[in-house]
């Protein structure tokens, strides 16, 4: 075999199906999603990850794990309709404060926004503790200053938040419904008994109705 002929095998990309595989397993394994761009890394020289991706999202429609994207990562989920096959007997939940959850949603309808800006929206302060409690849980982190008088640093959501309910971006934001299932939030009704089912933007308003809440 000639040099020139053991290069082009030494560099030539697995086949299709190999190259589903080894994407497969990479997601499998890992703990947090995965971007196209970290998986060519790992990946032989020449394999197509996007097109893997493709591949493997069609073939697990309709099966108990799909292929989720997560901003722009990638992750093996449990179907939504089968998430009740994951809960315990006994688990211990526990809630955000309804600052914490006015503040989470302003930061994600609003993003990026800065904190004299969250406190503008709810009419009250924020307090260290609610915006400390947030990023402790990584679901919302430090975005770019703005380009103002004393450059105040802004907040946006975070790709374990999205991953957290399910999104695959930001214009896909949570309801007050997916708060309270996933129970962030308290199942009373909120003040003004707005019905969760009024409208399109019915979620995202009722968020904003405890506005003198602290």
């Amino acid at each position: 075999m000639s040099d020139e002929r053991l290069e082009e095998e030494l560099f030539e990309a697995p086949a299709e199906a190999e190259q589903d595989r080894m994407v497969e397993a990479v997601l499998f394994a890992s703990a947090e999603p995965v971007t196209v761009a970290e998986l060519n890394a790992r990946l032989p020289h020449g394999s197509d990850s996007a097109a893997a991706l493709r591949r493997l999202r069609e073939l697990y429609k309709g099966r108990g794990v799909h292929l989720v994207r997560v901003g722009e990562a990638w992750a093996l989920r449990t179907a939504p309709d089968l998430g009740f096959l994951m809960r315990r007997e006994t688990t211990e939940t526990r809630k955000l404060s309804r600052a914490a959850i006015e503040t989470l949603a302003i930061v994600a309808y609003h993003q990026p926004v800065t904190r004299a800006e969250i406190e503008e929206i709810r009419g009250v302060s924020v307090s260290r503790g609610t915006v400390d409690q947030l990023m402790e849980l990584e679901w919302i982190r430090f975005g770019k200053r703005r380009e103002t008088p004393g450059r105040p640093v802004t907040y946006v959501v975070t790709t374990e938040f999205l991953d957290h309910f399910g999104l695959e971006s930001s214009k896909d934001l949570p309801g007050l419904r997916e708060l309270r299932a996933a129970g962030l939030l308290d199942s009373r009704p909120m003040p003004g008994g707005a019905d969760e089912e009024a409208g399109e933007d019915a979620g995202q308003s009722e968020m904003f109705e405890q506005g003198e809440q602290t």
